[in-house]
């Protein structure tokens, strides 16, 4: 059974998540919360330490603490599936394969995968959506030990990232992720329902094992008005580079 304050933690993480209390905004005193949940300040203090801990509110002594993050925009400190980052919210995920088909490696495919150009390769255009509305265009190329696996996975399944870890064992550790914005094509208009040219938010990504071995790469596009990303970083963690535009 959870601890109180461990309770009291996870409600105020759902009220952030909900935007009960909004980025910027203050939480209520101690004081206050205390006699919101009919605990001591002790207990309240302990379960807005953990939050702190986490860099979802700022701490000032003296001072009341301020919102700094929600778990409603995608973290880089932890890779997660589009799946599991859904069920986070509160949100269900779902999503559909467009089309798939094998391909050569392209010379792009062989770099970032470590393949030999030519190798047969599974591409996958998938439209992800939360509750039903797409928010997200993934065109994926996976490396081709694991491209049987992926190729028999239904076309409506939420998270091949869990499906992979339940079939094969393979575990998304690591990813590099390299963001920019694009104008939606006749495609990504199509798929995602928004105007031609419309802004998208893509995300190039290229996953590994914990050995290091790459399992796919990919050119995600979110919608600018559904999804945002967010970094937290410090002067002892920094895990945002600023690069030129490729």
């Amino acid at each position: 059974m959870a601890a109180r304050h461990e309770e009291i933690a996870d409600e105020l993480r759902r009220a952030i998540d909900r935007e009960q209390y909004t980025v910027g905004s203050l939480l209520p005193a101690e004081t206050d919360l205390a006699a919101q949940y009919g605990v001591s300040r002790g207990t309240v203090r302990q379960a807005v330490a953990a939050l702190t801990a986490e860099g979802l509110i700022g701490s000032r002594q003296g001072a009341r603490r301020v919102v700094l993050a929600s778990r409603r925009s995608q973290s880089f400190a932890e890779l997660r599936s589009f799946a599991e980052w859904a069920r986070a919210m509160g949100r269900e995920a779902t999503g559909h394969v467009v089309a798939q088909e094998y391909h050569p490696a392209t010379t792009e495919d062989a770099i970032r995968l470590q393949l030999r150009e030519g190798t047969r390769v599974l591409h996958v255009l998938r439209v992800r959506g939360l509750d039903g509305e797409p928010v997200l265009l993934e065109r994926t190329v996976y490396a081709d030990w694991v491209s049987p696996a992926v190729e028999v996975i239904e076309a409506d399944c939420p998270s091949v990232t869990q499906r992979l870890f339940e079939d094969t064992g393979v575990v998304f550790a690591y990813g590099e992720h390299v963001i920019d914005a694009v104008a939606a094509g006749a495609q990504d208009s199509e798929l995602l329902g928004v105007r031609r040219t419309s802004p998208l938010l893509r995300v190039r990504r290229v996953t590994t094992t914990r050995e290091g071995r790459p399992v796919e790469w990919s050119d995600d596009r979110y919608r600018s008005d559904a999804v945002s990303f967010s970094v937290h970083n410090s002067t002892g963690n920094n895990a945002l580079a600023r690069k030129t535009a490729d």
